[in-house]
């Protein structure tokens, strides 16, 4: 499962910004770590998702540091941060903003928009789970197109540009399930858990001292915009891209070509946008690990937090007490990976 070398065939330019991007992620790494002890998947995947440009969803119990760490991601990378705190009584216009009369000079009125929270580099949605779908909707555009539309009138997002939003698994009372339409969007299924026993003693440690750790910005916004673009341009070889759609595709029941834990547990497979992120996010990866060109284990590394959230199972799997964890990891043993030398 080696990678086809093809970093002499690059511009100099791309790759001394790929190695830029290496350096940016250590640097990002040592100072996020004066605040976030242990998660270490969770840190990895929201940094991918930083080159990436993409959205991710942070789940797990209260007290896990999910809205810490990407309030401190976003001071390390000194972008502007809003926090929305989701609630059932909040409305759409609460996110995005809206029109108001505002009274000029000259005695006159006329409406004016007022830009909401939507309006930052990197916007934490808290507990999205708790508000109804109309206003969980209100993010989509932003999501998919860097834009809002008010009133007919649409008002560009600032770049870079990230969603992240957290949910707590374990209240559902009250809360309003994510539609599979907007859990699609979402890069990343990040999970994050309990930390072990001395990575616990550690955070009590540090969180009962007086001294508080001192953070500083180590990547400009400029930077991270040009990593973004570094990463599309990263060569995908034919096979690893074939390897990750048939990945994919192999997670849809069909009655005449479908495995048949497939067929069993599952009621809808990862849509295209799952083989679109593992495509990204293995560029993303190769990168920050100083290589220019995407491995099969970028994809399988990446496989789980990009499908477990796209693959919707039926009542036998529920019955069976089947979870898509499992049926990622069984969709990694049951697809071959292709034998070309990659």
């Amino acid at each position: 499962m080696n990678e086809t070398p093809q970093a002499a065939t690059e511009p100099q330019a791309d790759v001394a910004l790929a190695h830029r991007i290496q350096e940016g992620r250590e640097k990002i790494l040592s100072e996020v770590r004066k605040i976030i002890i242990g998660q270490d998947e969770a840190v990895d995947q929201v940094l991918l998702t930083l080159f990436v440009g993409g959205n991710s969803l942070l789940v797990g119990v209260p007290g896990l540091a999910k809205t810490l760490l990407i309030h401190t991601v976003a001071r390390v990378l000194d972008l502007d941060f809003s926090r929305i705190q989701f609630t059932p009584d909040l409305m759409p216009s609460d996110i995005t903003g809206t029109d108001i009369i505002q009274q000029r000079e000259d005695g006159s009125r006329a409406l004016e928009f007022a830009a909401g929270p939507i309006f930052a580099n990197v916007v934490l949605a808290d507990e999205i789970n708790r508000t109804p779908p109309k206003t969980q909707a209100a993010l989509l555009e932003a999501m998919q197109e860097h834009s809002v539309t008010v009133q007919a009138n649409t008002y560009e997002l600032d770049p870079p540009f990230y969603v992240f939003a957290t949910q707590n698994p374990i209240e559902l009372e009250g809360t309003y399930p994510l539609p599979e339409a907007q859990l699609d969007r979402f890069m990343f299924h990040i999970r994050m858990d309990h930390l072990e026993e001395d990575e616990e003693m550690e955070v009590v440690r540090e969180t009962t001292d007086e001294v508080e750790p001192e953070l500083t910005a180590v990547v400009s916004k400029a930077d991270m915009i040009a990593f973004q673009d570094l990463v599309r341009r990263v060569p995908v070889a034919e096979p690893v891209m074939r390897y990750a759609v048939n990945l994919v595709r192999a997670s849809r029941p069909n009655p005449n070509g479908s495995h048949d834990f497939v067929k069993k547990w599952v009621s809808y497979g990862a849509s295209v946008r799952a083989a679109q992120y593992l495509i990204l996010g293995g560029k993303a990866r190769a990168l920050t690990q100083g290589r220019l060109t995407v491995s099969f284990d970028d994809i399988r590394a990446l496989a789980l937090p990009v499908m477990r959230h796209r693959i919707l199972t039926n009542f036998h799997a529920e019955s069976e007490g089947r979870t898509t964890e499992e049926l990622v990891a069984m969709l990694l043993e049951a697809v071959p990976v292709p034998q070309s030398g990659m």
